[in-house]
């Protein structure tokens, strides 16, 4: 049970990432879609740049940076040229994957998968007086450091949205940008600001993923993470608190399925359906939350 845990909370690093950059942008009116292409060329860039520096941190700081660039010019279409932010978002997705295969094959000569040389991985750091505590220590020593990243980024940001200018702006942008910019508010610039929070946030889960789960690179290997993390902002409704809580439900289901797998005796394409299957579940609960919500509104 407790590796199991432990393997929960793993794999919810890169999803609490993308979908805390998700609540941040929802928070200031754009509904991010493009999470997934984010997380892909952070992923990227951080095992390219890990590999060429032989540095975590400059792989880290390389694809979190990339992640804010393509935040960044996805919202600058929305917000300065009026553009749908779903069509914007997938679209994003799409050509970035889309490019990102293209270059894999014809400039580096791989086919969906690159290995670096030289990639140096994330740490795992032991906690002194954790590591030999029976099942506290298997939970929380050993883990990466985007790991006590997100430990610290979540009651961070909830103190911020609500106690900081900062949060109060984003907020108000997202409530009306009409009446944001009636009181003086640079309404577009802090939705752009959120953009690029967002992608970066998206950007470091994908760096989670190469330098922290794999070591590597693969074309594919965010596997619908950025989708499951733009529910997981849904159901928390865009709270940092609540929204890493839903990640860690659906790092848990992800967590099951890969033990299912390995167990035998179970068909892996069924098993490996569990943490879509919970995001359905997740987003009918959340409808159904929201339809009662707003009857009581009216009656």
């Amino acid at each position: 049970m407790n590796a199991l845990i432990a393997s929960a909370l793993t794999l919810s690093v890169p999803l609490v990432l993308a979908a805390l950059g998700g609540a941040l942008h929802r928070r200031a009116g754009v509904v991010n879609i493009g999470l997934e292409g984010h997380m892909l060329v952070g992923a990227l860039f951080g095992a390219v740049v890990s590999g060429w520096a032989g540095s975590w941190v400059l792989g880290a700081l390389a694809g979190m940076a990339a992640g804010a660039l393509t935040g960044w010019l996805m919202s600058l279409l929305i917000t300065r040229l009026s553009a749908n932010e779903i069509i914007v978002g997938l679209g994003t997705t799409i050509v970035l994957t889309a490019v990102i295969g293209y270059v894999l094959r014809a400039t580096l000569g791989v086919s969906g998968t690159l290995q670096v040389e030289g990639l140096q991985r994330l740490p795992r750091w032991e906690v002194p007086g954790l590591a030999d505590v029976p099942a506290l220590g298997a939970l929380v020593s050993g883990k990466d450091p985007l790991f006590w990243l997100c430990l610290v980024l979540v009651p961070v940001l909830a103190w911020a949205l609500r106690h900081t200018r900062w949060g109060v702006h984003l907020r108000a942008t997202g409530a009306s940008e009409a009446s944001g910019r009636s009181l003086g508010l640079r309404t577009a610039r802090i939705r752009d600001g959120a953009g690029a929070a967002a992608g970066a946030l998206a950007g470091l889960g994908g760096v989670a993923l190469s330098l922290g789960a794999v070591g590597l690179f693969n074309e594919n290997m965010t596997a619908g993470r950025g989708y499951v993390a733009l529910a997981a902002f849904y159901f928390g409704r865009s709270r940092p608190l609540p929204t890493s809580l839903a990640c860690l439900l659906f790092g848990s289901f992800d967590a099951l399925q890969i033990r299912l797998q390995t167990g035998g005796g179970v068909s892996a394409s069924l098993v490996a359906t569990l943490p879509y299957v919970a995001v359905v579940v997740v987003l009918t609960v959340t409808a159904v939350r929201n339809q009662r919500r707003s009857a009581r509104r009216t009656a």
